[in-house]
């Protein structure tokens, strides 16, 4: 590598205004050669290997108090350009790469101790890379994921993930970091839990609109993070995923609960709902049918119900996708309606067929025909959009108002409350109380793993429990005994 060690200063000629750099005569002493130490400062420059473009890699750098310190710095470029194995060009290139980026930057150069054993141990060189500049760098690689998930990850990473660990250099994260994570955020639900209980008006204003930190949303957090962080280790930057050691609550799904007749009587009494997760007896749900029979949204809560679509789902089904004029009627579901937009469905378990019975798909070809006068009836103001369930100009539903609608007629016809989420909950149970198996279930509700739907379904109809229990205390033999008087 060339080398070049020289001293300038900031002076300009007093006539052409042009600096004098090296040339200044105020650099040396007077009547001497030396070099003044009140004047000027000492640069480097070198020649760096070239870049792909084969171009000549020419730098310097100044602002040395003493000759001896710019070779110094020289000495350790030369050290950083020696770890790389003979004819390896990709690890030359990412050495130089740190060298220029100091240089450009005015930062430190690293040190050759640390990269050499980076190199050594295969990881990424770049030891200033933080967490929060590699969860930059990640979400913005990720192309194929969904609108909702880039939400999802950008709000984990923006509101948790950087203020909390986003300085910490990347190769550097370590479990009790994170474990200091969610601690801090433990502290912070502390904290909004006194300040709703006890605290003055100008804390209540303060934390108005902060939410509690549950221990899902935790995990969300923390698998926002093992993806960005296996990621990092595909790429070479780090070896060990701290992510996957950190221990933190599970944050399993809410069991779901069953509408039993005292479980009304005590929610009547008191208002409570004794699980964020409700379905309803079948003797609700056909209240609830009865009730919102009249309704524009009958048969889209009904479908829910029945079979299990998801809202979004059976908002966005389309006339070609129903097979309702002989039989075997079926229902494909095929896209779904988010609050951005038509979009497919999330996994490909949610590419499905489903099965409709007879009732349900006349319900269908009736409801074809109301849509077709209501289409005659608004003429130009008709919005072909070709799908099932539109409002009263052909146009999409909002799944938001779908689901305040549902929350109006459940309160009108004076039912214990559920979402409509719930329905698919109940369409699950009746098929379960009728005999299908969770693979079933599985594929009728677009599940993509049957964990998934064991997890969420291990509660049963009161009436299935019973029939099972029968069944297997029949299949042990047991010797006839006498009846009691």
């Amino acid at each position: 590598m060339k080398r070049t060690i020289f001293k300038r200063c900031g002076c300009k000629d007093p006539n052409t205004r042009k600096p004098l750099g090296g040339n200044c005569p105020r650099l040396r002493r007077k009547g001497s050669n030396s070099w003044r130490s009140d004047h000027g400062t000492w640069y480097y420059a070198v020649d760096l290997p070239p870049g792909p473009d084969g171009k000549r890699n020419h730098r310097r750098r100044g602002g040395f108090a003493t000759s001896d310190a710019a070779e110094r710095e020289v000495d350790r470029i030369e050290n950083l350009l020696a770890i790389p194995d003979p004819g390896d060009t990709a690890g030359m290139q990412a050495v130089v790469a740190l060298i220029v980026a100091a240089i450009g930057e005015r930062t430190p150069l690293p040190d050759p101790g640390e990269i050499a054993g980076r190199y050594q141990r295969k990881t990424d060189l770049d030891p200033t890379l933080t967490v929060g500049g590699w969860l930059d760098q990640w979400l913005a690689g990720r192309r194929t994921i969904s609108r909702s998930t880039r939400d999802g990850y950008e709000i984990n990473i923006r509101l948790h993930l950087k203020p909390y660990i986003g300085d910490i250099p990347l190769h550097l994260l370590t479990v009790g970091h994170l474990e200091d994570l969610f601690d801090q955020i433990d502290a912070q639900n502390e904290t909004i839990r006194r300040v709703r209980a006890t605290g003055t008006a100008a804390e209540k204003a303060e934390f108005k609109g902060r939410r509690l930190m549950g221990d899902a949303n935790k995990q969300r957090v923390r698998a926002t993070l093992r993806a960005a962080l296996n990621a990092a280790i595909r790429r070479g930057k780090i070896m060990m995923n701290p992510a996957q050691f950190v221990e933190i609550p599970s944050g399993k799904r809410p069991k779901a609960l069953l509408w039993t007749a005292e479980r009304v009587v005590h929610w009547l009494e008191t208002g409570e709902v004794p699980s964020k997760v409700m379905v309803w007896t079948p003797d609700l749900a056909g209240h609830f049918l009865d009730h919102a029979e009249d309704s524009p949204l009958y048969l889209l809560f009904r479908l829910i119900a029945q079979r299990g679509p998801r809202r979004g789902e059976a908002c966005a089904l389309h006339w070609p996708d129903l097979a309702i004029d002989t039989a075997p009627y079926t229902v494909t579901i095929r896209w779904q309606i988010t609050r951005y937009g038509m979009s497919t469905p999330k996994s490909d378990a949610g590419d499905r067929v489903i099965s409709l019975d007879a009732d349900l798909a006349r319900e269908f070809r009736l409801h074809r025909r109301r849509q077709q006068a209501r289409r005659l009836a608004a003429g130009p103001r008709w919005t072909d959009t070709g799908l099932v369930f539109t409002d009263e100009f052909g146009a999409a539903l909002n799944p938001d108002h779908v689901r305040r609608d549902f929350a109006a007629l459940v309160e009108n016809a004076g039912l214990p409350p559920i979402r409509v989420h719930d329905l698919r909950h109940l369409a699950a149970t009746l098929a379960l109380a009728a005999g299908a198996d969770l693979k079933t279930v599985q594929a009728l509700l677009g599940h993509s793993s049957i964990a998934i739907t064991a997890d969420t379904y291990t509660h049963v109809l009161p009436e299935l429990a019973e029939a099972i229990a029968e069944n297997v205390a029949r299949l042990i033999p047991r010797a006839p005994q006498p009846r009691s008087a």
